[in-house]
């Protein structure tokens, strides 16, 4: 049965004061974390290297360079792009001047996960990737690679082990799995963009258990020592972030009270146009990045405004940094938002190649339940899921 607008609106009428009272503490926080911001970028080199160097450890992000010096009373500490065109034409014109010759790279992952609705215990796993030599002379290229997980590696007999969670894993280990032989692969790394669609600190993995923990900071720690290795430039984009590394070093350098509810790029949206970026900041987090060994202090990451919402926050491997390509790099993600609406393209097309429809779902069971009829398997379905495919 569909839903009732008339419930919905007569519970929400009821509920707005608490919404109310949400969006006017929300917004007063945010004028709080703004003027922070201010005093921040409006602080000396001589005095915020000083209180870096008073406080050695854990106060969210470091800038890699100061003053944070402000471009404009009401826009302080961003670097402004100045790019703007008269016309679309314009803009795919600038486009292809930068990717002319850049080889982009994206994998993205989907899975097929049957959980209690099927006896028999398995989840297909399937990564898509998408190359784009930007050249007449080469076309692109788009393939799939799949895995599928059995009982025993779904620990069918463990309990305490979500199996979800165990597939959402595996798929992060083939997508970074697939970005590393890429790399390693790579003939011109001066002339190539890796994007790894999140972020580059598991701070999710956080609140997981050690074995799981251990397994993405093993992921994204050979990926990031690939890209330093083989010098491929890597982006981990991450569209919407709620991260609070910024508010945590306004809250420690200002003396502010946390407010949780107010995140790094809710807070620098008014200042930013299109194609406006942050000074490159060290991640300077609390919590999984001293599991990353070497690498502990070598994940840098920008804000970058790409479209009209809140701006994507870009973390790098700083040899970027140290390399000085950081500039071009951030080029390039303004490029290929363009072509994809304020998205990466190579991200979206990755993910088009790898997501896995309801057709393919069919396909899958299907194809399992004949497998199973001929391997003498005893495969039940669920009465739910049953209706559901007869109904889809």
């Amino acid at each position: 049965m569909a839903i009732k607008p008339s419930q919905i609106q007569a519970i929400l009428q009821n509920k707005r004061k608490y919404f109310r009272t949400f969006e006017s503490n929300n917004l007063s926080a945010l004028d709080t974390y703004q003027a922070a911001w201010k005093t921040l970028c409006q602080a000396s080199a001589n005095e915020l290297q000083d209180w870096l160097t008073a406080h050695p450890g854990n106060v969210g992000a470091r800038p890699l360079a100061t003053p944070l010096a402000a471009n404009a009373q009401d826009q302080p500490g961003i670097h402004h792009s100045n790019l703007q065109w008269g016309s679309r034409e314009q803009s795919l014109q600038w486009v292809k001047e930068q990717l002319e010759g850049v080889t982009t790279f994206a994998v993205d992952g989907s899975q097929i996960f049957s959980s209690k609705d099927l006896s028999l215990p398995i989840a297909l796993v399937q990564v898509g990737w998408f190359e784009n030599p930007h050249t007449s002379e080469a076309d692109y290229t788009k393939d799939i690679e799949l895995d599928i997980l059995t009982p025993h590696d779904l620990k069918a007999y463990d309990p305490a082990t979500p199996a979800e969670r165990i597939v959402n894993l595996r798929r992060f280990q083939m997508e970074t799995e697939r970005l590393v032989s890429y790399i390693e692969q790579v003939r011109d790394p001066d002339h190539c963009l890796v994007f790894f669609d999140g972020s580059l600190v598991a701070t999710f993995a956080d609140a997981y258990e050690e074995e799981a923990r251990k397994a993405y900071v093993k992921a994204l720690l050979k990926l990031v020592r690939a890209s330093e290795h083989h010098r491929v430039p890597l982006v981990g984009y991450v569209d919407t972030s709620y991260a609070h590394d910024l508010t945590t070093l306004l809250e420690l350098y200002v003396g502010i009270e946390g407010m949780p509810a107010v995140h790094d790029a809710q807070m620098l949206s008014r200042f930013m146009a299109w194609g406006d970026c942050t000074p490159i900041f060290q991640c300077d987090r609390t919590g999984i990045l001293a599991d990353y060994k070497e690498q502990a202090d070598r994940i840098t990451f920008t804000y970058l405004k790409t479209n009209q919402g809140y701006p994507a926050r870009i973390e790098m491997p700083r040899w970027m940094h140290e390399a000085g390509i950081t500039h071009q790099v951030l080029h390039w993600v303004r490029a290929e938002t363009i072509v994809g609406g304020g998205y990466p393209y190579a991200i979206e097309t990755a993910d088009q190649t790898a997501v896995l429809q309801t057709n393919d779902r069919q396909i899958f069971f299907r194809i399992l339940q004949d497998w199973a009829h001929s391997e003498d398997l005893q495969l039940r379905w669920s009465r739910k899921m049953m209706s559901k495919l007869r109904r889809r």
